[in-house]
């Protein structure tokens, strides 16, 4: 990890990891973050990157900037998850390099994995299979992440790690009802039923489907965690070209069990009708997270605990939820 007085340039502070991230470094003392919203740099214009790096010139970045979006937007905007993100990446870390930043992060996706990698999902599942149609190119793009910091590392000598985190969820997350991921999107149902007076909440599949939840807090701290090892303790537990690590729980729950965890922290009385005529998705998505905790991180935040203060988040801030 840097000193607390270097620069850090944390881009995509404004994201649900970002903010995190950024809160974190803040409140562990770090006096020099350097941020930009979309609207004063746009990650995809080469020559607006080239302009802020030369001119601020960080000693870290730490890339938590992506398009990101459910199934039915990767769906919608194939072209633009893989354009966006992959100009993003490249633009950040060749323009990181150019000025000389020799410590760099990139955040992935557990999509990158196969659709029907082995459970737990291993980092060395990595291009061993056919990936989810449904967002394939959001994947390659996060693919072609983890590619570029070892291809620059191998080239340059530098030291840009990756992380891929499992299904994350937490503070600022999108509660939009038809573009959110499952918890915001179950937590927005709930509360929704309970303040209108619902009888029922309908949620798709048959509940059997399993997940791994991970609160953004504990992602941040990992990220954090993960910079701040040396380059021969990060090296001792990946490879070359296999450079990234899993974070997650190691854990997972069927829906039909989130929901009614998330029914509870809610207070919502009424009855969960289950839709089977609605897909389940794929029947499980567990991470390996056993290089990273070899590595000294573990999970700190329960998931009763993570959503009980996800939902006092959301009550707090619903106002800006009500138009969507």
């Amino acid at each position: 990890m840097v000193e607390k007085h270097q620069k850090i340039y944390v881009a995509g502070h404004r994201g649900m990891v970002g903010s995190a991230i950024t809160q974190q470094l803040t409140a562990a003392g770090y006096t020099n973050i350097v941020v930009r919203s979309h609207a004063e740099l746009d990650l995809t214009n080469q020559a607006a990157v080239r302009e802020f790096m030369q001119q601020e010139q960080p000693a870290q970045v730490i890339l938590a900037a992506a398009k990101v979006g459910g199934i039915h937007a990767n769906n919608v905007y194939p072209a633009e998850f893989i354009y966006q993100n992959l100009m993003m990446e490249a633009n950040i870390v060749h323009q990181a390099w150019a000025v000389g930043c020799q410590q760099l992060l990139f955040l992935g996706s557990s999509c990158i994995y196969p659709k029907l990698a082995a459970q737990p999902m291993q980092e060395s599942a990595l291009l061993t299979g056919i990936l989810e149609a449904t967002n394939e190119p959001y994947a390659i793009a996060k693919i072609a992440g983890i590619k570029l910091c070892e291809s620059y590392n191998r080239q340059y000598g530098t030291d840009y790690r990756s992380v891929m985190p499992t299904n994350l969820y937490g503070q600022n997350d999108n509660f939009h009802l038809e573009n959110s991921h499952v918890i915001p999107a179950m937590i927005r149902k709930f509360h929704d039923a309970k303040t209108n007076g619902s009888p029922t909440v309908t949620l798709w599949g048959t509940g059997t489907a399993k997940r791994e939840f991970l609160h953004v807090d504990d992602m941040a701290a990992a990220c954090i965690h993960v910079l701040g090892l040396s380059t021969e303790h990060y090296q001792s537990s990946t490879e070359t070209m296999l450079s990234h690590l899993n974070v997650g729980t190691g854990e997972d729950v069927t829906i039909r069990e989130l929901a009614e965890t998330i029914q509870q922290v809610v207070g919502y009385q009424g009855k969960i009708v289950w839709d089977s005529s609605k897909p389940d998705g794929t029947p499980r998505k567990l991470m390996d997270v056993s290089k990273i905790k070899s590595l000294g991180w573990q999970p700190k935040i329960s998931l009763s605990e993570g959503l009980a203060s996800t939902y006092q988040w959301f009550i707090g801030h619903q106002g800006q939820f009500k138009a969507q």
